[in-house]
């Protein structure tokens, strides 16, 4: 795998997470709010939604969400 285009690794720290949805305004392919409390999102996302996802991590007023190279064999530890 290239540099360049090394895997993804979405983290949200759902107790730090208030449900305000901006993340689901800044990148709505990778976020979904459902009620007021239950965020669904793709922890290992393709690497062509970085922008909209880096995006949301500037955009959470409370800081829940990072975005961290992941495992290029799509192991975690």
């Amino acid at each position: 795998m290239a540099a360049d285009a090394k895997a993804l690794r979405v983290v949200v720290d759902l107790n730090r997470c208030q449900g305000y949805a901006q993340c689901c305004y800044a990148a709505p392919d990778a976020f979904t709010l459902r009620g007021h409390e239950i965020l669904f999102y793709d922890p290992a996302p393709p690497a062509a939604r970085r922008g909209a996802i880096e995006r949301a991590v500037q955009a959470c007023p409370v800081r829940a969400i990072s975005l961290q190279a992941g495992a290029d064999d799509g192991e975690t530890s």
